[in-house]
């Protein structure tokens, strides 16, 4: 299989698809490897560290998508890119199409068979492919709320850990999964109050226990959420449904509620956002806008702000399924994996992810019916 990797056109991603470990796997199986020059420069990875495995380094973006079979990427495709997509051409990469319908819309019209990172879902419930990033995203959003809590960068003036004598500032999560609990790590780290809320009471009991008791713990309902809000210097969007546009639970009067130089990060923004304040998204660029005199940070792709470490996260996950796929093909590596055909949202023109399809109000079809024959167990 011809496999291609496009340089990120996405503001300051810097990560990349492949690593040089991932072009000596996938060169080792018998495949092509054509990597757009300079794709993996910012991550630390010179043309020479990926052409001495054995890729071939172009010099076009459009030789990469127009000769490739399966493209490697890291965000999803930005509108400029669309022009590329094709007939039978299979992508792999992070989608989030729940708030993208104009991508969503592009990939059916041109038949691509879109398979998005962040849905591929083991049978335990678990996502392999979104759990490093979620990790990375978690911790740099405590480093980052910290930044901006500083004075110069439009905060209120706390140091989250105080020190002797002055309180720790006060971080409150919403959500208790990955990212709520590595912004946790961190904000507790930093001798921080930390609260998090999160639906689920047994989860609740295993913070509880994984943190030995230093986090305050809360069932998230409107009353708690508007609670807590009230009261913290950094607030945490960590909230994830699988597929489907992240919930907004934080309301415009809560954020109202924050005392002035507070600072919101909403790591969710790439699935839409929970926060209402949040109105628009943010890039590493211009990452943060005042409103309500709090300030918001909402940039979609956080981990490519440090590409090094994001990289070889990423593709320590992926690759192995980018080896399936090339060494078996597409269809027969779907055949034996239940958690890679999850991963499919769009096939052959049709939305083939449930809860995609409802939050775009598009025909949804399942996997099943898309490809004629009983691969996964809907129920």
């Amino acid at each position: 299989m011809i496999i291609g990797v496009p340089k990120e056109v996405k503001d300051s991603e810097n990560r990349v698809a492949i690593s040089p470990a991932g072009v000596d796997a996938l060169i080792g199986a018998g495949h092509r490897v054509l990597i757009e020059k300079g794709a993996g420069e910012g991550s630390g990875f010179p043309d020479q560290a990926l052409s001495k495995h054995g890729a071939k380094i172009v010099e076009t973006a459009e030789e990469v998508w127009s000769t490739s079979e399966m493209i490697l990427k890291v965000k999803e495709p930005q509108a400029s890119e669309y022009q590329y997509f094709r007939k039978g051409l299979c992508l792999f990469t992070y989608l989030h199409l729940a708030p993208e319908p104009e991508l969503t819309r592009a990939l059916m019209e041109n038949e691509v068979t879109a398979i998005a990172y962040e849905t591929i879902q083991l049978d335990n419930g678990a996502l392999p492919l979104l759990t490093p990033m979620s990790e990375v995203a978690g911790r740099m959003s405590v480093q980052i709320g910290a930044q901006f809590l500083e004075k110069p960068n439009g905060g209120k003036g706390v140091l989250l850990g105080g020190v002797p004598g002055v309180l720790p500032g006060e971080v409150v999560i919403i959500g208790g999964g990955v990212v709520g609990t590595n912004a946790a790590k961190m904000a507790l780290g930093l001798g921080a109050n930390v609260t998090i809320l999160d639906l689920n009471p047994d989860r609740l009991r295993q913070l509880d226990d994984i943190f030995r008791g230093q986090v305050r713990t809360l069932i998230s309902n409107p009353y708690h959420i508007s609670q807590a809000v009230e009261k913290a210097d950094l607030l945490v969007g960590a909230v994830l449904i699988p597929g489907h546009r992240a919930p907004r639970l934080v309301t415009e009067e809560m954020v109202k509620s924050m005392s002035p130089g507070s600072v919101i990060v909403d790591v969710a923004i790439d699935q839409g956002g929970s926060i209402e304040t949040i109105d628009r998204v943010t890039t590493h660029s211009e990452p943060s806008y005042v409103k309500h005199d709090v300030v918001h940070y909402a940039v979609a792709n956080i981990p490519g702000a440090v590409p090094r470490t994001s990289t070889y996260a990423l593709t320590n996950v992926t690759i192995p399924y980018a080896l399936n796929i090339a060494n078996k093909g597409l269809k027969q590596s779907l055949r034996e994996s239940a958690p890679l055909a999850r991963g499919v949202n769009v096939m052959n023109g049709y939305v083939t992810y449930k809860a995609v399809a409802e939050d775009l109000n598009l025909p949804y079809r399942s996997l099943n019916e898309v490809m004629g024959e009983s691969i996964l167990d809907l129920a």
